[in-house]
Parts: structure tokens; C-alpha cells; sequence
């Protein structure tokens, strides 16, 4: 994460500064780095959706997705030598053995709808990424800051960062959970094509209907893991937080509908 936040600075893919890494774990019992405040901002979804930000949604949207864009044009540099590399046609394999794992690790009960996503996914293969970009990993509504004026002063949270198909990011991008307030928007802020033109004019790259498809039930499939690994943690006692329990209550459901909706069992 904090050598994503170096390799984009100075960049049109705007982020904190970062500031200094402090690998030694005895200051604080692991690991951490420090990075610049970006002040007179607001992140929270709740926010966005209400006054004074609602007016600014188009403006806000367009540079959402145009920013994604630039993130999957970006070379990797030497953000490339941190990060695992992959070869095009093995990037959708790396990401559903991985997070199928993690769903089987934590699931507390079984997952029928998940499985039988997983099942379809590996049935029918994307076609191999058109580049190996840059993936953010969690490019959603909620992880970026934003001003009264509708600014998006930086992208945020990149510990998910990696090296994949930009698709991938595109099409977390669009999963339902992220629409907010039960509408039909992309992110809660723009119609989905018009989220998607904007992002293949940035990027240079086309998002093949068939390829954004596999993503987005993909994105679904990882977004339970997700979910059921904070219930496990809640579970065991790792992680006290109530939210970690509520977030998985609230949104795993959620997440199966938008599995089946994919899948076309959804009336």
C-alpha cells in the first residue's frame, strides 16, 4: 500500500503523500506508515448521497471512473517489482483460487450460491486481460475523498493492491453493494454505461460485455469472502468490533442476490 501511494504521486490519480514507512513492529506491534492529511474532505458514502454533495454527482462520478481509467493506463514502474507478477491469461485464475479458498476457509455454514457461482466462473473463462495494469483491488464508492466544490481529492485504501486485468477494478466498481440507497446507479452517482464509456475513454482499453460479465459474478464471489471473513473473525473473537458482524449480516444477503441476478435466477 505504501509503495502504491509513492508510485502515484505526482500522478493524475490523486493521493496522500506518504510520508515514512516504519517496517520495525516494536513501536506499535506491527508494522505501519505514516502519510500527509488531506483536510476539508468527506468520504462517507451517507455523506455523498445527501446535500451538498447530491448536486455535484455527475461531476464527482465522471472523475470516479476517469481516475480508474488512469489507474489501468498507468505502468506499473516500479510499483511492477513490489507486486506479484501475472501473466494475462492466468489473472482470472490467480483471483478465484484465491478468494474461493478464503470463502471455503471462513464460511460458517454452507454457501450454495456462491458455490454454484464459483462452479459457473470456472466453466467459462474470461478471455485473457488485453494489458496487466495496476488493480486497486477496492475502487468503490467510499474509498476516495471528496469536497464541497465535488472534487475527489484522493483515491484511499489500497492494501488490496495488486498486479491483474484492470476489468477486475471496473467491475468491483459496479457490484450492487456499492449502489447505495437501493438505486440503479453505478457507485449510487451515474448510469452504469455511462460509468463504463467514461472509464474505457481513460483507459484506452474496451470493456467486452462477456469479460465485464465474469468480473462482476467474480466481484460478487469475492465480496462474500469478504463478508464471511469478518463474520469469522467476529466469530473467534479476532476482531471485537460489532460493525464487523453487521456488515456481514447486512450485506452477504446482498451478495447472493446480486450473485443470482447475474446468474439470471433472479425474477
Amino acid at each position: 500500500e505504501f509503495a502504491a501511494f509513492q508510485a502515484f504521486a505526482g500522478t493524475q490519480v490523486p493521493v496522500p503523500q506518504a510520508l515514512w514507512l516504519e517496517e520495525d513492529p516494536k513501536h506499535l506491534d506491527h508494522p505501519f506508515f505514516v502519510m500527509q492529511e488531506i483536510t476539508g474532505c468527506q468520504s462517507s458514502p451517507a455523506r455523498l448521497m445527501a446535500d451538498p454533495f447530491r448536486a455535484h454527482h455527475e461531476r464527482i462520478a465522471r472523475q470516479k471512473w476517469t481516475i480508474l481509467g488512469r489507474i489501468a493506463s498507468h505502468a506499473p514502474g516500479p510499483l511492477g517489482q513490489v507486486l506479484q507478477p501475472v501473466a494475462p491469461a492466468d489473472a482470472w485464475r490467480r483471483e478465484l483460487d484465491h478468494w474461493s479458498a478464503l470463502l471455503e476457509r471462513d464460511a460458517l455454514e454452507p454457501q450454495p450460491i456462491a458455490h454454484a457461482a464459483i462452479r459457473w466462473l470456472r466453466r467459462h473463462p474470461p478471455a485473457p486481460a488485453q494489458r496487466i495494469a495496476v488493480v486497486h483491488g477496492d475502487y468503490r464508492t467510499g474509498n476516495f475523498l471528496f469536497d464541497t466544490q465535488g472534487d475527489i481529492r484522493a483515491i484511499l485504501d489500497w492494501e488490496m493492491v495488486h498486479l491483474g486485468d484492470p476489468l477486475e477494478d471496473l467491475a468491483w466498481g459496479l457490484n450492487r453493494s456499492w449502489r447505495f440507497q437501493n438505486n440503479a446507479l453505478a457507485g449510487g452517482l451515474a448510469p452504469r454505461q455511462q460509468a463504463i464509456d467514461w472509464w474505457q475513454q481513460a483507459s484506452g482499453l474496451r470493456a467486452d460485455p462477456a469479460d465485464l460479465h465474469w468480473w462482476e459474478l467474480f466481484s460478487c464471489v469475492k465480496g462474500q469472502a469478504i463478508w464471511l471473513g469478518a463474520a469469522r473473525a467476529f466469530e473467534r473473537g479476532e476482531n471485537t468490533d460489532l460493525m464487523m458482524a453487521f456488515a456481514a449480516w447486512m450485506l452477504s444477503n446482498s451478495q447472493d442476490r446480486a450473485i443470482l441476478e447475474l446468474m439470471g435466477q433472479l425474477p
